[in-house]
């Protein structure tokens, strides 16, 4: 008798199967989580699509601001009565955020059907997690028929799965630090990975206002049309109203809301968003950002304390949101501080970051792949000269005694990654 082969993927969860039951199946099927390359991902593109797909492909790509850029330009297509696919990652508590068609997520029926053609599609092929889920996303707004599809990149930009699509247009959001074992170790390097999503003679944005030489190179050779921020367009504050900003453009004023969003992404949106949509007026175009939002992204769930929520998980990311924190923190109240982080993240650089605006810390563990307990948490900070603190085996039991430690004029503002967020939202609203 023959021994039983160990080596057997498990079968596909077939057209019956729930969405959470093909997520699991999908964790399972390839060595790794993360397998950069375009190869195994082109061989099942082309069996999906054996021609370019004929939706404009918009492709957005940086360390931070992604998802805001992606939602700009998204809502200005939709304002101008495109239809629209929009493709970003991770998600907070459902994957069908991941992708909205039209605005709205996916239902799960038609995801569904999407992971049964992609499975079909892809053979013997091995694909990862995501390298699946994005071409999922693929097939489900070729289904749906939608004129643009908005793709923001996973991690780098060049050998993402989302670059498998030649991009028509393309974003650069902003170059900094972050996954230093992926991508590098300086900047000069991640821009090269950024820049890769680039393609001859599109027209590009470009919101980090000091690229790296590699960026800029790149779109020289390949004939880019690049828009850099300071250099080609720029942001100017409104004497006589300080929640409000003016993007410079073309000898044309756009006034933009200085709100909750990372206000250089807004532009580089509405930049990337003329070009699409020229027949937008300028003052549509700041009615539709004004009212512009992004679940955990500076997003407020709560009041009396305020609470905020934001996924920022590197310095750079940490850098903007004690900013936004300092901008509005009130004259008599605290700025309490619930953290929570993956291990690989530079966690002495967010802490310092955030160290000058936050008064007392409550640092959590997270129980997930990659999670850092709230022991070796503290450890970080100590080293980083923190007194004031307290440590919980959660997010929700952090959360729980900051909310009971303050007051009505305090803000407690819950970050450090996706997984902080979403832990904190399904505690606050469900």
């Amino acid at each position: 008798m023959k021994p039983p082969n160990t080596d057997l993927k498990p079968a596909s969860p077939g057209a019956g199967a729930t969405v959470d039951h093909w997520l699991q199946w999908l964790e399972s099927i390839h060595p790794t989580e993360i397998d950069l390359g375009l190869d195994r991902v082109l061989v099942v593109l082309r069996r999906l699509f054996p021609r370019k797909p004929a939706a404009r492909i918009i492709t957005v790509a940086g360390t931070n601001g992604k998802g805001t850029t992606v939602a700009t330009i998204d809502t200005l297509l939709r304002t101008a009565g495109r239809s629209t696919g929009a493709y970003t990652s991770p998600h907070l508590q459902r994957y069908n955020e991941r992708v909205r068609l039209n605005g709205q997520q996916i239902t799960d029926a038609a995801l569904v059907s999407a992971f049964e053609r992609v499975e079909s599609a892809r053979g013997k092929v091995s694909l990862t997690y995501f390298e699946f889920g994005t071409l999922a996303a693929f097939v489900a707004f070729a289904d749906a028929g939608v004129q643009d599809w908005v793709l923001e990149v996973g991690l780098g930009g060049r050998l993402d799965a989302v670059n498998v699509l030649d991009a028509d247009y393309a974003v650069i959001t902003s170059i900094d630090i972050d996954h230093i074992g992926f991508l590098g170790d300086n900047r000069e390097v991640i821009g090269f990975e950024k820049a890769g999503i680039l393609r001859r003679g599109i027209f590009a944005v470009c919101a980090d206002p000091e690229p790296p030489s590699s960026v800029l190179q790149q779109a020289a050779a390949q004939k880019v049309e690049l828009q850099v921020s300071g250099r080609d367009y720029r942001m100017e504050p409104v004497e006589a109203d300080a929640s409000t900003l003016e993007l410079v453009l073309d000898g044309e004023r756009i006034a933009l809301p200085a709100g909750p969003l990372p206000i250089e992404s807004v532009a580089a949106g509405v930049v990337l968003g003329r070009k699409l949509v020229p027949q937008l007026s300028k003052e549509r175009v700041s009615e539709t950002v004004r009212t512009l939002t992004v679940p955990g992204r500076f997003e407020q769930l709560g009041a009396g304390p305020a609470v905020i929520v934001d996924v920022g998980h590197n310095p750079h990311a940490a850098r903007w949101l004690a900013s936004k924190l300092s901008a509005q923190k009130p004259s008599s109240g605290r700025i309490l501080g619930v953290y929570a982080a993956l291990a690989d993240k530079d966690i002495a650089g967010v802490l310092t970051a955030m160290m000058p605006v936050v008064d007392q810390w409550w640092f959590a563990g997270l129980d997930v792949h990659r999670g850092l307990d709230a022991d070796a948490l503290v450890g970080h900070a100590i080293a980083c000269g923190i007194e004031h603190y307290s440590a919980f085996a959660s997010v929700g039991e952090a959360l729980d005694a900051a909310l009971s430690g303050a007051s009505d004029v305090d803000t407690i503002v819950v970050f450090g990654s996706f997984y902080t967020v979403a832990q904190a939202r399904e505690r606050l609203v469900g």
